[in-house]
């Protein structure tokens, strides 16, 4: 019956760090109505005649600091590592593709690759832990837009997410023991940020998200799919595998980007108040991200160190992502035949 197809898709990295290169990623991603999701014309304006002019070259220069000569993107590196390795998991019964929603390898190969090889079916994986309509929501609608102009399309499935994947928490929890979390003052779960206007849409009940300053702090079946809720959640199983006290950890979010309002709190405001406190040592993880890139190495690694030294604090240890962790590949031979 032809081999099962796999397609891991994860967000995307320039092809350089060269600025033109770096303004094309920009271009492509903010521009998603998904990431960006105002009136269409008022986000051309946006995207082309501010943000991408003004960040383009200061996010070339960061993306320098972690580029590589031999790998490039540690994002591309880690993504074909996985796909190498769930590809030698899964044998020759599967086919194991990888793309990425922006730039490349681009879906559209990706999926031309699958359907050339007569698949017999098609498991998408987006490689987003926590559901969120900007990285899971975009993959699937750019999958499902591209497939539908096939003449004849195989089975198709997606996992919606895999914020509590069990084998998921214990790679998390492994790649902090290396670091001793006992000697750190407190840790924190920093998920990547989103307007506050993208939880809301989510909420289809249109009472329950962020109508209460703890309703993000428990699943239920209003808000299984809000992102926030299962970063929480992503944290609270993270914190129960090493044994942690919810006084021991705090949920936040980075990356903010614009003067609307994120989810909350912030990373560097709560970086900021503990230093304020004495805490001296931070031990950080980042579970919105599987394979270390900008996000993890640099903004935690560098900007936030430095914030918390300048606060008072001394030291700022960012747990590794689960890059090549045999458990995370486990995980996704798991996702792909249930």
């Amino acid at each position: 019956m032809g081999k099962k197809g796999v397609l891991l898709v994860n967000l995307g990295t320039p092809d350089s760090a060269a600025t033109p290169d770096v303004r094309k990623y920009l271009n492509e991603f903010l521009m998603d109505g998904r990431v960006i999701d105002i009136n269409p014309v008022s986000r051309a304006l946006l995207v082309r005649g501010i943000i991408v002019p003004f960040r383009a070259p200061k996010s070339a220069k960061l993306y320098r600091e972690i580029w590589s000569d031999e790998t490039g993107s540690p994002l591309l590196y880690y993504s074909i590592l996985q796909q190498k390795l769930l590809q030698e998991k899964l044998g020759d019964e599967y086919m194991v593709e990888l793309a990425m929603r922006y730039q490349t390898p681009s879906i559209e190969a990706a999926l031309d690759r699958l359907k050339n090889a007569l698949v017999s079916e098609i498991k998408v994986i987006a490689l987003f832990p926590q559901y969120a309509s900007a990285s899971t929501g975009s993959v699937y609608e750019k999958v499902m837009r591209l497939v539908g102009q096939w003449q004849t399309i195989p089975n198709i499935s997606f996992v919606n997410s895999f914020h509590d994947n069990p084998l998921m928490i214990e790679a998390f929890a492994d790649n902090a023991k290396k670091h001793q979390p006992e000697n750190y003052d407190h840790i924190l779960f920093s998920f990547h940020g989103l307007p506050q206007r993208q939880l809301i849409k989510c909420d289809h009940t249109h009472n329950h998200c962020l109508k209460t300053a703890d309703c993000c702090q428990t699943l239920t079946d209003v808000n299984k799919f809000c992102y926030s809720a299962q970063s929480y959640d992503t944290a609270r199983l993270i914190a129960g595998k090493m044994g942690l006290s919810p006084d021991q950890y705090t949920v936040c979010f980075q990356s903010r980007l614009g003067s609307d309002p994120w989810v909350q709190p912030y990373t560097s405001q709560v970086i900021a108040k503990l230093a304020e406190e004495g805490k001296k040592k931070l031990l950080v993880f980042c579970p919105a991200f599987v394979a270390d890139c900008l996000e993890t190495v640099y903004e935690v690694s560098v900007e936030y160190h430095e914030e918390f030294k300048e606060k008072g604090g001394e030291h700022v240890q960012l747990v590794e992502s689960l890059n090549d962790n045999p458990k995370f590949i486990e995980a996704l031979v798991g996702m792909v035949k249930n």
